[in-house]
């Protein structure tokens, strides 16, 4: 099915995307898994072909493109290829709209340029031990000290978190404030106190860095509040429509490579003298599966656009979120099922694909929180 709302540039662009998989990603990604993390070398051959920061104003090193579909088609094919480990959709959809929309003129010279070359690369930490989806329980703490705020506390889960030069930590800047003592500081590598904890062992997404981070006694300078203080909270509910449209997207992209793969697998595997796919039981379930797909493809494009004309509801994309994630686990475990033994073996990418899937339901938002969130939004 032709998606109409991709243009020739948009189709070009993804040309772009696939020449830097095929060159740049793939042939190290087998290594980066094994060793739990990408090569910083990755990030500096994004920056050079335009891959981050492209909707960055140009004077700042960015590509000056507001358009969001670029973005889509570069995470599409990112997990269609199945490379998950260069974290750039941490770095470009979320954390760059908190640094475009935050930042003073003094951040954006000191930030932006590398942030754009791949030289910086950044995080955004608001998950602790004891805090994930309940953002207003979060203890870290961020106190005024003259011209600083001291910081102290810890995150987990953070991606990109061993590689993060720029770390957005969120804090709590006023304890009897409730969600408007919430504030966001930019934590620079290097700075006294902050360190990191392991490079988490994950079911899944094994070449993506995920960090521990600790904060004791960081001395923060005030240059670098993002935004006003107490004003924390407000942003990330602005921005976090934005990061679940991009997991969702990125879900839907996955489950229809894994579609795809699989359906050519049972038009050639045979079995009983016939390929698999011709038994009316695995026919049946290759329907199931692509009528779904497409299902869910026309609401997903439908909210790509309404993300480019800045009206994509909180509703809508937790709607987005919980639904193509749900169906992206449904039907990797089809896939696995329909490969046979060979959908357990993870030379094949099926299996790859299993095990990175199961985090959708839970990263940027659980599927019982998307629920909650659409609930409230029809008065009950």
């Amino acid at each position: 099915m032709r998606r109409e709302i991709f243009n020739e540039e948009h189709e070009a662009f993804r040309d772009v995307v696939r020449s830097f998989i095929a060159k740049e990603i793939a042939p190290y990604h087998e290594q980066w898994e094994k060793d739990g993390i990408v090569s910083r070398e990755v990030w500096l051959a994004a920056g050079r072909q335009g891959l981050l920061g492209i909707d960055i104003e140009e004077s700042h090193g960015g590509g000056g493109n507001t358009d969001y579909r670029y973005y889509v088609v570069l995470n599409e094919e990112l997990a269609r290829a199945g490379v998950h480990g260069p974290g750039f959709a941490v770095h470009n959809d979320i954390n760059g709209s908190y640094l475009a929309r935050l930042c003073n003129e003094e951040q954006n010279r000191r930030w932006l340029p590398g942030y754009c070359s791949g030289e910086i690369i950044t995080g955004i930490a608001m998950t602790e031990p004891a805090a994930g989806s309940d953002l207003q329980g979060i203890k870290t703490t961020a106190v005024k000290d003259g011209d600083d705020y001291v910081l102290n506390g810890s995150k987990t889960f953070i991606s990109n978190g061993i590689l993060a030069d720029l770390v957005i930590v969120v804090a709590k800047t006023d304890l009897s404030a409730g969600a408007k003592g919430v504030s966001l500081l930019a934590v620079e590598r290097g700075m006294e106190g902050f360190d990191r904890g392991r490079n988490l062992d994950k079911v899944g997404l094994h070449a993506q860095d995920t960090a521990e981070l600790f904060f004791d006694n960081v001395r923060v300078p005030k240059e670098n509040l993002l935004g006003e203080e107490g004003m924390g909270f407000i942003y990330l509910m602005q921005n976090l429509a934005r990061e679940r449209l991009s997991i969702g997207t990125t879900a839907l992209a996955a489950a229809e490579a894994s579609f795809e793969q699989t359906l050519d697998y049972c038009k050639t595997r045979e079995a009983f003298g016939r390929p698999i796919g011709k038994f009316q039981h695995n026919r049946f379930t290759l329907a199931e599966m692509k009528t779904e797909i497409t299902v869910a493809r026309s609401f997903t494009d439908q909210c790509i656009l309404a993300e480019g004309d800045g009206e994509l509801s909180a509703e809508e994309a937790a709607m987005l979120k919980y639904w193509n994630t749900e169906l992206l686990k449904t039907v990797v475990d089809r896939c696995v099922q329909l490969h046979g033994g060979y959908g357990y073996m993870t030379e094949y990418p099926i299996a790859k694909a299993y095990q990175d899937a199961r985090i959708q339901t839970i990263f940027g938002g659980t599927t019982e929180i998307m629920k909650e969130i659409i609930g409230r939004s029809l008065g009950v």
